[in-house]
């Protein structure tokens, strides 16, 4: 396996540092990781030990590997360990005009040990009977029905990895495979070289002996519903608030079916979408500004998240979306995943299909993996709709957005902010200001660096006021934001 060579310190759900070589807390990231999505835990060593004290150091770490397996049951089969450097975020005061220091909390060192843990078709437990998942940048342990889920979702083995009877890599299309590697290559920052047939396999597109999987089909081919024919999208444009129109005959005035790669999918969709939203437009000044009836990130996400989280053993029913005119609807094949419910949808993540996730990741679909769902809450509110509301049945799951507008639009002085930035504002509203180290606390799984960019960028936007320096810079909102 294959590291970058070095690693940003910034705990998330796919990633865990532990300062050293303790077997307890290692086991518990295994389980964690192994029960979720898979992740990698990297061990670190001191930095001032020399090449001597880092082949003791591995040695050690590779003798407390070996004592695991009475940890934790049943055994995780992990990948080997290789060296690392720890990324910094921290910057000189100098160069960061005095912000504060922008390094995590802890004293990881500079070098460690990186150890690949993939996700599990099997339920994992510690010695002491804790089931573990990994939620957010910590392990939670499971009870009761959560177990239940998880194990039920387990039984059902690894479908999308599946080689698919009849198909052949010729069935690929070379076209959709480079686009997918451009774009792999900007969001890496490294390009790939060599045969392309070890990262297909990698990524779960092949199987070891070459064979396209259910996943390679759906990313890479033309025409995937020649053998997975419930892989479409019905697209249905009703007239009104109910699929019945006058004397019970069907309301729909459009009606279409989409057909091709998920990526495709996602693209045709979201253009049927726009071309039936309405669009108003108010004047402020000189200029005309455009509000879609949706905002574009919710549509996209819902119809982002049905593509990849449907349960495609289902070979009956396509992901069907629906237009009315108070609501859009977007109904997914097969039950929430694992341990997922409505009521911690926000803030849980299991991936009913995660090869597939991160296909769509790597290709710029899916802008941070976990926190889709929290985005569209929160431009949902910024645009003044109610929340989208979610409908979980044993075999369907359903989002519906609603257009009515609740309350105004954000004021003005907040627009052209990210997401991020959005929840900064909305903490130095209830609290009164915000540190770096309390914004890296609410955002997790982003660079430190961004983050303090998103700060400074809202000073030059004159919404917060900048004060101290250092550890002790604090932001506060300006006069004319907080009356507002």
């Amino acid at each position: 396996m294959s590291f970058e060579p070095a690693i940003e310190p910034v705990e998330g759900p796919r990633l865990a540092f532990v300062p050293v070589t303790d077997a307890n807390a290692i086991a518990e990231h295994i389980v964690a990781f192994a029960n979720t999505e898979g992740g990698t835990i990297v061990v670190g060593v001191n930095a001032d030990d020399g090449a001597a004290q880092t082949r003791a150091a591995k040695t050690n770490l590779e003798r407390t590997l070996g004592l695991l397996d009475n940890l934790y049951n049943p055994p995780v089969v992990l990948d080997s360990c290789d060296a690392v450097r720890l990324q910094r975020s921290a910057r000189p005061d100098n160069a960061s005009g005095g912000a504060e220091n922008t390094s995590t909390g802890s004293d990881l060192p500079m070098p460690g040990f990186a150890i690949r843990v993939p996700r599990s078709t099997e339920l994992h437990a510690l010695a002491d009977g804790r089931i573990l998942i990994r939620s957010g940048a910590a392990n939670r342990p499971l009870a009761g029905q959560e177990i239940l889920r998880l194990a039920s979702a387990k039984n059902t083995g690894d479908f999308e990895t599946e080689a698919v009877p009849g198909a052949t890599t010729d069935d690929f299309n070379r076209e959709l495979i480079d686009e997918y590697l451009d774009k792999r290559a900007q969001r890496a920052k490294r390009a790939h070289s060599g045969d392309i047939n070890p990262l297909l396999a990698e990524i779960g597109a092949i199987t070891a002996d070459g064979k396209p999987t259910v996943c390679g089909l759906l990313l890479f081919s033309d025409y995937p519903q020649r053998w997975l024919p419930q892989s479409s999208v019905v697209f249905v444009r009703f007239l009104g608030t109910t699929p019945r129109g006058e004397h019970g005959l069907a309301g729909y005035i459009r009606r279409e079916e989409i057909s091709g790669s998920a990526p495709r999918l996602i693209e045709s969709a979201w253009n049927l979408v726009w071309s039936e939203m309405a669009i108003s437009a108010v004047v402020k000044g000189l200029e005309r500004e455009e509000t879609l009836e949706y905002p574009q990130f919710a549509v996209r996400e819902a119809l982002v998240n049905a593509i990849c989280h449907r349960d495609y053993r289902l070979r009956g029913r396509r992901i069907e979306v629906r237009m009315f005119s108070d609501r859009l609807e977007v109904i997914s094949p097969g039950g929430l995943p694992g341990f997922i419910t409505v009521e911690n949808i926000k803030d849980e993540h299991f991936s009913r299909n995660p090869r597939l996730v991160g296909g769509l990741f790597h290709w710029g679909y899916i802008e941070e993996l976990g926190l889709g769902i929290d985005r569209m809450l929160e431009v949902m509110e910024q645009a003044g709709h109610s929340p989208p509301r979610f409908d979980a049945r044993p075999y369907s799951f359903a989002v519906a957005l609603h257009n009515e507008r609740i309350r105004p639009l954000i004021p003005d002085w907040a627009r052209g902010v990210n997401h991020r930035q959005a929840r900064a504002l909305q903490y130095v509203r209830d609290r009164g200001t915000i540190t770096n180290r309390e914004y890296r606390g609410l955002v997790q799984s982003v660079s430190a660096e961004t983050l303090r960019l998103d700060l400074a960028d809202l000073v030059d936007k004159g919404i917060l006021n900048r004060e101290g320096a250092n550890k002790g810079t604090r932001y506060t909102l300006r006069e004319e934001a907080a009356s507002k």
